[in-house]
């Protein structure tokens, strides 16, 4: 099972971030066989951290939950909250597989969330910027509740034009890079 996590920074949280970073590395290292992809979100200045976004396959639910809330970052307060969904990888591939590389291009995760009638059930023909993309739902997988996708894009509108504007509650686009550890 995929899973989405997302975890939103709280305020003023960025020297407890900096100061367990190398906690929160160690932690993902855990599970890099079940990671799609990863990565902090950003600001509008392109440098500070927002949030945190992790794509895996895990187990089950309970596997996602622990992964979420055991995390070094969340158990020492820098998380205001956190969005964990089902996901599921229309894509088939890793961050690491993007043909368009690391580098290059702003990159974006675009959030649609709905409760309503399902939508962008299907890939955009248009899927070369595409680093990730999926529905996201209930743990049992029966509820649709969004769309999220990571994106290179020039600009946060392009970004969010890949998901059908009317059809969710609200579409979040926050700026957001390749995580993991410096090579």
């Amino acid at each position: 099972m995929e899973f989405l996590c997302y975890h939103r920074d709280r305020p003023g949280s960025l020297p407890l971030r900096d100061e367990l970073l190398e906690e929160h590395w160690s932690y993902m290292d855990r599970y890099a066989k079940e990671m799609i992809a990863r990565g902090p979100t950003l600001a509008a200045d392109g440098d500070t951290p927002t949030g945190s976004v992790h794509i895996l396959d895990l187990p089950d639910p309970a596997a996602a939950r622990a992964f979420a809330f055991d995390e070094p970052n969340y158990q020492a307060g820098v998380y205001r909250d956190v969005l964990l969904r089902r996901w599921r990888n229309m894509l088939g591939r890793t961050m690491w597989d993007f043909p368009g590389g690391r580098t290059g291009g702003s990159r974006y995760l675009v959030l649609g969330l709905g409760t309503e009638q399902a939508t962008d059930l299907t890939v955009p023909s248009d899927q070369g910027e595409l680093i990730a993309y999926g529905p996201l739902s209930s743990d049992d997988g029966a509820n649709w509740l969004g769309t999220a996708a990571l994106v290179r894009a020039p600009d946060p509108d392009t970004a969010r034009a890949v998901l059908v504007p009317d059809h969710y509650d609200d579409i979040e686009v926050h700026n957001w890079q390749f995580g993991g550890r410096p090579n």
